[in-house]
């Protein structure tokens, strides 16, 4: 059965399959990225409300047979995605597609003894990505748990630099500062990218106040950064100990790198016997039997005096009022998973400590993936973030050869406004940069702006 509409945006030829959660972000995202995007699903359903809604052409059918490929264009396809809820059924669907076609093909794997192997098929299969949602999620965890002052901690530049997000209290140091204050006051290595103020975000200029109340997201090194936390007044030393609700997935990847750490982990699961699979998977750590939405079970393993508190149920409600219940009894880090983003404006209002969106997570590095596709060759898409709910973006671009904007000091460029040169990477080293600073071949350059859907730094050109 098919459902169609026509594409209204040139862009690359991208093949979907699976429209659960990650499936619908990914068509939300490339969709309005200007990218044809065909979805393959057996929910016919399911298929005519995003076909409806995003303007795309729907295939309802098994992603796996060769038939469907055919007629959802595979032979022109430059990308083709599987996310269905099977490992097995997304590594069959991208070597079908690749039996026709060119395209690169990208699989999500979640199961933990394929991801050992994630290396070994990208090579053997010709994959382009393995993506496994809970596994980018943990990472994104464990950082915050590592440095528990901030709100939100994206990498660049391979770990040497990260834009961390906090959000600034009536009597913290920052409060009333301009920008141009801030920095005589403060290291030269910590630079403060965008700002969120009542809902608006912008990339602020020397005369910018911070205020009461913002959320900034500043930049720096790990050392840098938590040095420049502690004298500000926030906490900086990684949690102790931590309390995951759960024993999914998600769990099992946060917990293995929370122990390698050398972070306490107690993981509370309901069913015996993954209790049992848990127990083996993680010597470690320790498990508990039991309903984790049970107060007084949840007062008897002692969430008063923890310092963390994960709660990764598959259930969005369940995740919010365990987060609610812990910052009521505990002064804990508090991070809060969620994945449907219905009733968004009434979760921002709730205090949930961090929330992270694992659909998101995923999207992101696909959609860095994609915009590396259609960039020129003089620079590629290394790394994206989405920030300040997709309101800014900061992208890290390898340089790979001359072009208008290299060997030339960023205070002649003319630049795009809401745009800031965040930092430049030579040779490995990290150089929070000035007007008088250039950008040369080879360097890998970071930049946050309000705009979207840079695939090429020389979209920072006015």
């Amino acid at each position: 059965m098919l459902f169609k509409t026509q594409p209204a945006n040139a862009g690359l030829n991208i093949i979907i399959v699976g429209c659960g959660k990650v499936g619908s972000t990914l068509v939300e995202r490339l969709t309005g990225e200007g990218h044809d995007v065909t979805i393959i699903d057996e929910d016919a359903e399911r298929i005519q409300e995003l076909a409806d809604y995003y303007d795309v052409m729907g295939i309802v059918g098994n992603g796996a047979s060769h038939s469907i490929q055919e007629e959802a264009g595979i032979q022109n396809a430059h990308l083709f995605i599987a996310v269905t809820e099977s490992d097995e059924l997304n590594l069959l669907c991208c070597i079908i597609a690749k039996q026709d076609s060119d395209c690169s093909t990208i699989a999500r794997i979640r199961t933990p003894d394929y991801i050992k192997d994630a290396s070994y098929l990208c090579e053997r299969l010709g994959l382009a990505m393995v993506i496994n949602p809970e596994l980018e999620a943990s990472r994104e965890v464990a950082r915050l748990l590592y440095l528990p002052a901030a709100l939100e901690i994206n990498s660049f530049g391979h770990g040497k630099v990260e834009l961390i997000k906090i959000k600034i209290a009536e009597d913290n140091l920052l409060a009333g500062l301009t920008i141009v204050e801030f920095s005589k006051r403060y290291s030269s290595n910590i630079l403060i990218c965008a700002i969120e103020r009542n809902g608006e975000v912008f990339i602020p200029s020397g005369n910018s106040h911070i205020e009461q109340g913002d959320m900034i997201s500043f930049l720096g090194s790990r050392e840098d950064a938590a040095g420049f936390l502690s004298t500000i007044g926030f906490q900086t030393h990684k949690v102790k100990n931590t309390m995951i609700i759960g024993g999914g997935k998600a769990s099992y990847y946060l917990a293995k790198q929370l122990l390698q750490m050398g972070i306490d982990v107690k993981i509370i699961e309901q069913n015996r016997k993954r209790c049992e699979e848990l127990s083996i998977l993680l010597p470690k750590a320790i498990i508990i039997n039991g309903d984790g939405t049970d107060q007084e079970l949840l007062v008897e393993e002692g969430i008063d005096h923890i310092e963390s508190f994960v709660p990764l149920t598959g259930i969005d409600e369940e995740n919010i009022m365990l987060t609610l219940y812990a910052r009521q009894v505990s002064d804990a880090k508090v991070i809060t998973k969620i994945n449907r983003m219905t009733f968004k404006n009434v979760i921002d209002q709730l205090e949930l400590g961090s929330v992270f969106f694992p659909r998101y997570i995923t999207a992101e590095k696909i959609t860095a993936y994609v915009r590396a596709k259609k960039a020129s060759i003089n620079s590629n898409v290394e790394t994206l973030y989405h920030m300040f709910d997709s309101k800014a973006e900061a992208i890290e671009f390898r340089v790979n050869e001359r072009s208008e904007v290299t060997n030339i000091p960023l205070m002649d460029l003319p630049l795009k406004k809401n745009l800031l040169v965040a930092c430049i990477i030579r040779n490995g080293l990290p150089i929070i940069p000035t007007g008088r600073d250039d950008i040369q071949i080879g360097d890998t350059v970071m930049i946050v702006t309000t705009h979207t859907g840079f695939n090429d730094l020389q979209d920072i050109l006015a």
